[in-house]
């Protein structure tokens, strides 16, 4: 497996504390306890007088370091542990070992100051009231949080702009659609400011519209407020546009820490190319592999460290019937699929 180590560090000051960095996790290891029980009617004896437990390890001895206004994306397939260790930044799980410090707090002893300085965020998952307009469930938390008025006011209008929430706040929460909810969501989460934003899936199920919204805001609030934000997602698309930073998770483990394209060359400078013909029969090519065809456009895989550009180029313009050409990057959910079939065959 491939290790990379980001050392970039930072600077936060808050109040007398000087924070180094935003997040800090040395060897946390989370596991859990599962009875297993066969489910057949002649073992019902033995499952309830010795009934076996497996211990499942989510997370397997993981240190990373985080900076104050980093934006990570933190990935790995179904199962590798991204949601568990949002949890436990957040106070809600506690690691079974290891040391955890966030904005400088330990999440379960400090978890009452610590969740007034940042904001969590479940893709499933909604705080606003069901049956009230949103306009009630920011109100109501602009109290319970004890927000000042003219932070609230701000954050609110800034908020409703950016989101393209102003039709929303009338409506109840049970009427809005998935995206319109995950908006509302997320801008009740930003209403008291916080310094750092733990997004779990808050992209799913979006429409391209609504994930387009999302996306730009957290660029923007990044940016422009130096809030850290740590999100996870399936769409790997989505974290590239996003974050500067990937962290992929493997079994538990960190399998990559780095760059975007640091993780591209872990599999070769892969391309894609497209080709646009006059008819739909896709044309053979010696050097690249076939990937699809539809509507007289055939796309094609190739590995630019073994076959330079201008040699597939030369082979191309062999070619008859070809109108159009275009060569980019493969997608970077084709890249991390190879990295976890060669990280699980090794």
């Amino acid at each position: 497996m491939q290790n990379t180590v980001h050392n970039d560090t930072a600077t936060m000051v808050t109040g007398a504390d000087t924070i180094h960095s935003a997040i800090s996790m040395t060897d946390v290891t989370k596991q859990y306890s599962q009875w297993q029980r066969s489910g057949k009617a002649r073992d019902l004896l033995k499952n309830l007088l010795h009934p076996e437990k497996k211990v499942v390890t989510a997370l397997d001895a993981v240190s990373l370091e985080i900076a104050p206004g980093e934006f990570v994306a933190y990935a790995g397939a179904n199962g590798a542990g991204k949601s568990t260790t949002l949890k436990i930044l957040s106070g809600i799980l506690q690691p079974s070992s290891g040391g955890v410090r966030v904005l400088g707090l330990d999440p379960v002893r400090d978890r009452i100051p610590l969740m007034h300085r940042i904001g969590v965020l479940f893709g499933q998952r909604t705080e606003m009231w069901w049956d009230h307009p949103v306009a009630s469930s920011f109100d109501w938390k602009a109290t319970v949080w004890n927000i000042p008025k003219e932070e609230y006011t701000r954050m609110r209008e800034l908020v409703v702009e950016l989101l393209d929430m102003g039709d929303l706040m009338h409506t109840f929460a049970r009427e809005l659609s998935l995206g319109q909810r995950m908006r509302a969501d997320l801008g009740l989460m930003l209403l008291h400011s916080p310094e750092l934003i733990l997004l779990d899936e808050p992209t799913l199920g979006l429409d391209v519209l609504a994930k387009r919204h999302m996306i730009e805001f957290l660029k923007r609030i990044n940016k422009e407020n130096g809030t850290t934000i740590v999100v996870t997602s399936h769409d790997m698309d989505d974290l590239e546009e996003m974050a500067q930073r990937i962290i992929l998770l493997s079994e538990g483990r960190i399998a990559f820490d780095g760059g975007f394209d640091a993780l591209r060359d872990l599999t070769g400078s892969l391309r894609h190319i497209i080709l646009t013909t006059e008819s739909d029969e896709a044309p053979m090519l010696r050097s690249a592999t076939w990937l699809s065809s539809g509507e007289n456009v055939h796309e094609y895989a190739f590995d630019a460290n073994s076959i330079p550009v201008p040699a597939m180029l030369a082979e191309i313009s062999t070619l008859r019937g070809v109108v159009d050409m275009e060569t980019r990057k493969a997608p970077i959910e084709r890249v991390i699929a190879g990295l976890y079939r060669q990280w699980r065959a090794g």
